[in-house]
């Protein structure tokens, strides 16, 4: 994995209208990248084009569903055409649901893995011919402790985040000596619009924690990932200790889970 400098790279940043998209776009234009930056709402995505430019940078914006190939290859022909080329993709658009798996419509499954799996495959894999021509570039998968552990009344947004690890750690072993880096991002919980946002709510989490990590913690820790070269980043020692504890005493961990749901 290469170490790389922020300044003058070039960008695209997915579900950048709000928490840690939005904040790892932030971070990326602070430390002097250009970027285009792509989620479903256009106002917000106005703002923040508008704050990455107070801060002398080039924003492109691109609006839409990534789950439509038409959209997908947009992001990618804008940043071809306004920024000329391409060197850092964060893969961070996502959705969840919180309820028990035997109530939950066929459908929620669907649109969990169409949003967090699928989109992300996909615009990766167009976007590959475009990075492998950019300056030490690197995909970045935006995933969560949940790919490592997976915990009641989320089913379906685990299973999603760990295709989303197992996609990143095969797909990291394939382009190794081809030029191209990826960095698997997975934090725990995030103070972030998702748990307002959830496509359905028919249940609650006793774990969620009540004070979460800042999205703008997770994009420092994100940037800083990218520019030394790690290949997964667990940012917060929440991430860190639920990962431990599970690899160290996992027969512990399955018992929590079984009680606390």
């Amino acid at each position: 994995m290469s170490r790389r400098e922020i300044a003058s790279s070039r960008g695209i940043v997915t579900g950048a209208s709000s928490g840690i998209g939005r904040a790892i776009a932030t971070e990326l234009a602070r430390q002097g990248a250009d970027l285009v930056i792509t989620a479903r709402r256009q106002e917000r995505l106005e703002t923040l084009a508008a704050e990455i430019r107070a801060l002398g940078r080039r924003a492109e914006i691109v609006a839409g569903d990534l789950t439509q190939v038409q959209v997908r290859q947009a992001v990618l022909d804008r940043a071809e055409s306004q920024l000329g080329g391409l060197d850092i993709l964060v893969n961070n658009a996502g959705v969840a649901a919180l309820g028990r798996f035997e109530d939950a419509r066929p459908d929620r499954l669907r649109q969990i893995f169409e949003v967090n799996f699928f989109s992300l495959v996909e615009l990766t894999r167009a976007a590959l011919p475009l990075l492998r021509l950019g300056s030490k570039p690197i995909a970045v998968n935006i995933g969560s402790i949940l790919g490592h552990v997976a915990i009641p009344h989320l089913s379906e947004y685990c299973a999603a985040k760990f295709a989303v690890r197992g996609f990143s750690e095969a797909l990291r072993a394939e382009l190794h000596g081809h030029g191209v880096d990826l960095l698997l991002v997975s934090p725990a919980t995030v103070e972030t619009e998702i748990w307002e946002r959830m496509l359905q709510q028919t249940a609650a989490t006793a774990w969620r924690s009540p004070r979460g990590q800042s999205p703008a913690a997770v994009a420092v820790a994100t940037v800083r990932a990218i520019c030394r070269g790690r290949r997964e980043v667990l940012p917060g020692w929440e991430a860190k200790a639920f990962h431990w504890l599970h690899r160290l005493c996992p027969s512990l961990v399955a018992w929590a889970l079984e009680r606390r749901h």
